[in-house]
């Protein structure tokens, strides 16, 4: 099995952030927002937490498909945020959606809020149980929570193969930060690990696809 490869915490450089900007990720992040009403159908209003909102699309998908829901959207890159709330503006949603630019390590207070998502953060992160510490420690009792992100190959070979099979028309810059991704991803047994060790084997894992790992539930 290939070792996990870290690849820098922040997404920062100006055009990494444009050209993941200006990708079409509608079907995954609708998919996404699809998959946390399919887990979690009888949530139709609270807090939400987003760790890790990038451009914030997907915040402005959950708020379009559960009204009664406000979000507090994190991210650490100040340019995505920047994009982030540019976004939400022309949504009109400014009043149910904020953004804060921070680490997600830095986040201060417990019990802030009724249910947490997180997509594609995970693999930008050092040290993986600090993300399930502040997962728990963030949502009250009870909350449901969904993260996703991409499940690393057994070679780079694999990762390679994954690339052109599904960003084979990408820029280069994002099949490179797709690659890459795929290198500093964990596997299913690592995750399953980090849950056990983090307490939280209430959660349960389910891989979807060749490329994705899923962790849902309520957190107790």
């Amino acid at each position: 099995m290939m070792l996990r490869v870290l690849e820098p915490e922040l997404m920062e450089d100006d055009a990494q952030v444009q050209a993941y900007a200006a990708a079409d990720f509608s079907q995954e992040n609708q998919g996404f927002v699809d998959l946390f009403r399919e887990y979690f159908p009888e949530f139709s209003e609270g807090h939400v937490l987003d760790l890790g909102c990038g451009p914030g699309d997907i915040p402005i998908r959950l708020a379009c498909a559960v009204p009664g829901c406000r979000i507090t959207a994190i991210d650490a890159s100040s340019p995505m945020i920047r994009l982030a709330e540019d976004r939400v503006r022309q949504a009109g949603l400014s009043d149910r959606i904020t953004f804060r630019c921070e680490r997600f390590q830095d986040l201060a207070g417990a019990n802030m809020a009724d249910a947490a998502m997180s997509n594609s953060l995970l693999h930008h992160v050092p040290n993986p149980l600090q993300f399930w510490h502040k997962l728990r420690v963030a949502v009250k009792p009870g909350s449901p929570v969904l993260v996703m992100d991409l499940l690393r190959p057994e070679s780079p070979e694999e990762a390679q193969a994954i690339v052109d099979r599904y960003a084979s028309g990408a820029p280069d810059i994002l099949r490179r930060d797709f690659y890459n991704s795929l290198l500093a991803a964990f596997t299913e047994d690592e995750i399953s690990a980090q849950l056990a060790q983090m307490n939280l084997t209430r959660l349960i894992i389910d891989v979807p696809d060749d490329r994705h790992w899923v962790v849902g539930g309520i957190i107790h």
